[in-house]
């Protein structure tokens, strides 16, 4: 996995106590042993960092100066922190000529959060050195210096910036509750069964893995909508691809109305207690989605607001009144087309959507072609809120050069 690296560097001075406020209260010594993750000493420039207002830089790092009309500031591009533990922020910071009331500031997000204030201080000389949160670990980190100061003459001068972790580098990523994949791309380990005369109706697609329940392993359940004017066969290369990743995928004509969904979950659940089911005592109900195409999209916010549910997934399927987003409780994924009439309602859900989201408008895409373009994007999808993969959070989805993030329009928000 690429990450943003800057000139790897330790700094070899020691800390010095400041005054700060925001999570991290304390400053602590540099450890003496550690990984450096990323780090930035401004001798060639910003480097990764970009910057508003008066900033300069030179062989001193880089230096902020005050401002009557727009307060200087600089923030770095994402670092990514998947597989690192226990890391640590350390920075020289010099700040010369502010007046009472005058402040310098430095703060820190992790996925794009909201910026947590670490240090904000009038008068400060020195490197000092922070621990950051166990939120902070496996996420993208963005750091940003600032100064609130009136005058040229009163600056804030940065340098040698570094993150560290605890020694040995990365780890792996922690197992989810499926077998690992190397290719969200590529069928997964298993082999499916597909029952064609399946759910509580007998006229709906059941398609799982074929040795369910292999190794211990209890599968997530992932309840699929149609478009309108198509059905399970329409689908059955996808259906096929999501069961192989060891989901158990249920599918049938759809309604704009959910309830036949909520009707398959309870189906799917009884399955799991009837001993005569090759799915006995293998289903890991606390895992569900519900998903759909067009107005399949449209079925699944309806039902939204199940309380079993812990992801929904909407393909060309915009709300025609702009009010599906109400019902959603958790996150969401939105795909939509740049040749698709319907982009423009989905977009306008997405505005309207007030759980965490993430959103791409795919290249080249149709109406009737998003979900096969964007299958792919669901199975690492599924495998994140289901399977609980956490690692697909930055390296599939949350960061500007996410694994996603290169076949179209990419928004996110909310996380």
């Amino acid at each position: 996995m690429s990450r943003t690296s800057g000139r790897l560097r330790v700094l070899g001075a020691a800390a010095v106590g400041v005054m700060t406020v925001g999570a991290a209260a304390v400053a602590v010594p540099v450890a003496s042993a550690a990984t450096p993750v990323y780090s930035e000493d401004f001798a060639d420039g910003l480097g990764t960092f970009t910057a508003s207002g008066s900033v300069r830089t030179g062989t001193y790092g880089a230096r902020l100066s005050g401002s009557l009309t727009s307060d200087p500031s600089m923030v770095s591009a994402p670092v990514d922190l998947t597989g690192y533990e226990d890391l640590t922020l350390s920075y020289t910071r010099a700040a010369s000529g502010l007046d009472p009331g005058e402040t310098f500031t430095v703060a820190y997000s992790v996925d794009g959060g909201s910026f947590t204030t670490l240090e904000s201080a009038r008068t400060a000389t020195g490197t000092v050195s922070f621990p950051l949160p166990d939120s902070a670990e496996g996420g993208d980190l963005r750091l940003r210096f600032s100064l609130d100061a009136n005058s040229i003459l009163e600056t804030l001068t940065v340098d040698d910036v570094l993150v560290e972790a605890a020694d040995g580098g990365p780890t792996e990523p922690p197992p989810g509750s499926l077998p690992p994949v190397d290719d969200v791309t590529e069928p997964g380990p298993y082999a499916v069964t597909v029952d064609e005369s399946a759910g509580p109706g007998g006229d709906g697609w059941l398609v799982h893995p074929a040795d369910a329940g292999r190794d211990g392993v209890d599968h997530p359940l992932f309840v699929w909508g149609p478009g309108a004017g198509s059905d399970p066969a329409d689908y059955e290369d996808m259906l096929r691809q999501w069961a192989s990743h060891g989901f158990v995928v249920y599918s049938e004509v759809s309604s704009s109305s959910g309830a036949y969904m909520v009707d398959a979950l309870d189906w799917l659940e009884d399955r799991n207690t009837d001993r005569s089911s090759p799915l006995y005592g293998h289903l890991d109900t606390s895992e569900v989605a519900f998903g759909g195409h067009s107005r399949g999209s449209i079925g699944t916010f309806d039902v939204a607001d199940d309380p079993r549910l812990e992801t929904t997934v909407h393909v060309a399927g915009g709300s025609f009144d702009g009010n599906g987003p109400d019902s959603l409780r958790n996150p969401a994924l939105y795909i939509g087309g740049d040749e698709d009439f319907a982009t423009a309602n989905v977009e306008r859900d997405y505005t309207g959507t007030d759980v965490p989201v993430w959103l791409t408008v795919l290249d080249g895409t149709d109406h009737i072609l998003a979900t096969r373009n964007g299958q792919h994007i669901i199975t690492a999808w599924l495998r994140w809120h289901l399977a609980d993969e956490e690692f697909r959070r930055t390296q599939d989805f949350l960061r500007p050069d996410c694994a996603f993030c290169g076949l179209g329009d990419v928004r996110y928000k909310n996380w």
